[in-house]
């Protein structure tokens, strides 16, 4: 008969593995499924990026969320050790990319659009820099999934 202690144990690996899964399925699903089906289907392309815009901003605190329990799922278990894990790092480097996305360029990308208003940001003097800080956004994103990728692949070796 299993302990409680191993009972405890197995349940938070198996926490720790549908967060991950969670955060991980979510950045593929939302970045390279949803949004283009949005701006492929659309015909009212600004529909399609105010759709994508807050579900990659729910997306973001979504994984705030899977970073938080993830991490301390690991330290319970791994205690300080897990800080100089890679996995630490790209769950890191992860979270940190969500909050710039945050915080940073989704609001500044916002702000662009309402000063357009009431033409579309891509109709407007600002499309070069809106298209400038989408694409740093969009190589951040790879960078995260690609990250939750090899999360994901150690994940399944252990």
């Amino acid at each position: 008969m299993p302990s409680t202690k191993n009972l405890l144990k197995s349940l938070a690996d198996s926490l720790h593995a549908s967060a991950l899964v969670l955060w991980v399925g979510s950045l593929w699903t939302l970045g390279y499924l949803v949004a283009p089906v949005l701006f492929a289907t659309l015909a009212d392309k600004t529909l399609a990026g105010n759709l994508a815009g807050k579900m990659f901003q729910v997306g973001g605190w979504l994984g705030l969320g899977c970073f938080v329990l993830l991490t301390v799922l690991r330290l319970a278990r791994e205690g300080g050790a897990f800080l100089r894990r890679l996995d630490f790092w790209l769950l890191l480097l992860m979270a940190l990319i969500a909050a710039a996305n945050l915080f940073g360029i989704q609001p500044l990308m916002a702000a662009m659009k309402a000063d357009a208003w009431p033409r579309d940001v891509m109709q407007s003097v600002m499309r070069e820099r809106f298209a400038a800080w989408h694409g740093v956004s969009s190589i951040l994103y790879l960078v995260q999934s690609l990250c939750g990728l090899v999360l994901a692949a150690r994940l399944v070796r252990r």
